[in-house]
């Protein structure tokens, strides 16, 4: 299944608040579409659907195919520590998720466009592969060019404290620069997930 391109209402009723989705403390305001949750939420709800809402929470925060998302559960499966929280960091050290981290780009979504049109340099080489996944003493910059420089500034900045993992800071005229400091932890994690849920939903479908 390709990526997801509906409607972006749809996804955030659903499922909430997706920082990397929707931007951080950018949700709208859902309280004209609230009519009928009192008896959706009278309902019993399945340990199936607790599982699938999961799931969906990390695959459209991180804007993950249903493909992708499988792979990176599976390596969790064969490396060393949490099973659970494996997927996280390697979800965190994408170079889309690092540009949203750093502030470059107002969502996830965006971060990619950035990468996809070649607007950005990891260790001063153009790297076009948004799920490309970054090392510690990475540096991340914009290309030098007019065109890179409009595309990122027409992002809007994104809010919030930078984690721990990264460090963003100004090259003069040459736009921001940011620096992979150490492989993410689970607490530089933005989103309120229960990771567990996702290998278990993985599992049972094995």
């Amino acid at each position: 299944m390709s990526r997801y391109r509906g409607p972006r209402l749809k996804v955030i009723r659903r499922l909430k608040n997706l920082p990397g989705f929707t931007g951080r403390g950018k949700t709208p305001n859902l309280g004209e579409f609230r009519v009928g949750t009192d008896q959706s939420a009278s309902r019993k709800i399945s340990q199936f659907c607790v599982r699938l809402e999961a799931k969906q929470r990390l695959r459209f925060n991180y804007g993950l195919t249903e493909r992708q998302l499988p792979k990176y559960v599976r390596i969790a499966r064969k490396t060393r520590g949490s099973t659970g929280q494996v997927p996280l960091q390697l979800l965190e050290m994408r170079l889309d998720n690092i540009l949203f981290n750093l502030g470059m780009a107002s969502t996830i979504p965006a971060a990619r466009q950035l990468v996809n049109h070649r607007h950005i340099l990891v260790n001063n080489h153009i790297v076009d592969i948004p799920s490309y996944r970054r090392k510690p003493r990475d540096i991340i910059t914009v290309r030098n060019r007019p065109t890179s420089h409009n595309a990122l500034g027409s992002e809007s900045p994104v809010g919030g404290k930078t984690p721990d993992h990264l460090t963003i800071s100004l090259l003069g005229g040459n736009g921001p620069a940011g620096l992979v400091n150490h492989v993410a932890n689970r607490e530089s994690v933005n989103l309120s997930i229960n990771e567990l849920l996702v290998v278990e939903y993985y599992s049972r479908k094995a």
